[in-house]
């Protein structure tokens, strides 16, 4: 597989969960602007065989190179993003939820899911986008809701892209990221308000913004629920000392983006 087949796999696989990424995409190049992917983002449970590690493994054989790790405590995730060489190509932020951490009702939920995985599930080339691979009842959905916003979205949704990234340095028709949103709000874009709708500064060389997610029908187990999916985020980096742009990421601004995904996003 080469890198641009799989992203894609990736892109496609994220339309079909977030219907305002293709209206973003496209009033973004009717101002003449080129949208260029700043990074795109996936969550998993950290349990052996569908961990960081084996959901890094697809794009690690297409060069990606790991870097820095994150550790989110609140949340009770680890982190990590790889690069590839080619650096106009997108970072990959992988996180994976640290199950042992939580409740033993909750382990009990996850490990009851992860059981119904067939041999060699991980190893899957598609892994980063196989969908949601189990029955998830929307009791357990809401089970897990109670203790983890993150372990209830993996639940439902499975191995997939949550948002893919637009980098704001490559857009010719905006001043700063404050412009991009408002235009975003004019257009009648909700955003996620947790954190500020900016999280970050030029003193961090990471400004972020996100839409909040798509609200669509899921099935769990024959019940239909509507469920917040996937967003889309906004990324402006800024230089470093040596000039070079900032290419990591900031702890206290990704947890807020996390929460692009909650049913109730705090303010």
């Amino acid at each position: 597989m080469t890198v641009a087949e799989l992203f894609d796999a990736l892109w496609a696989d994220y339309l079909r969960m977030t219907p305002q990424a293709e209206r973003i995409h496209r009033l973004l190049g009717a101002r003449g602007d080129k949208v260029q992917n700043d990074h795109v983002a996936l969550r998993t449970y950290g349990v052996p065989g569908i961990d960081i590690t084996a959901l890094a493994k697809p794009f690690e054989a297409v060069g990606y190179q790991p870097r820095d790790t994150y550790r989110f405590a609140d949340k009770k995730l680890n982190a990590r993003y790889w690069q590839h060489p080619d650096t106009a190509l997108p970072k990959i932020f992988i996180s994976e939820l640290c199950v042992g951490e939580m409740t033993p009702a909750t382990q009990e939920r996850i490990a009851s899911l992860v059981a119904q995985l067939p041999p060699g599930f991980g190893a899957r080339a598609d892994l980063p986008w196989a969908g949601r691979p189990w029955q998830c009842t929307a009791a357990d959905y809401e089970a897990l809701l109670a203790e983890s916003e993150y372990a209830a979205w993996m639940a439902a949704f499975g191995f997939r892209v949550n948002h893919f990234t637009v980098s704001v340095n490559a857009l010719t028709t905006f001043a700063n990221l404050a412009e991009l949103n408002a235009f975003l709000v004019a257009e009648g874009f909700v955003l996620n308000s947790a954190g500020g709708a900016i999280k970050g500064t030029p003193a961090d060389r990471l400004e972020q913004s996100s839409t909040r997610a798509d609200t669509i029908a899921v099935d769990l187990a024959g019940e239909v629920v509507q469920l917040p999916s996937c967003y889309y985020e906004f990324a402006k980096r800024y230089p470093l000392p040596s000039g070079e742009l900032f290419q990591g990421f900031v702890p206290a601004s990704a947890d807020k983006i996390f929460e692009s995904t909650d049913v109730a996003t705090k303010a």
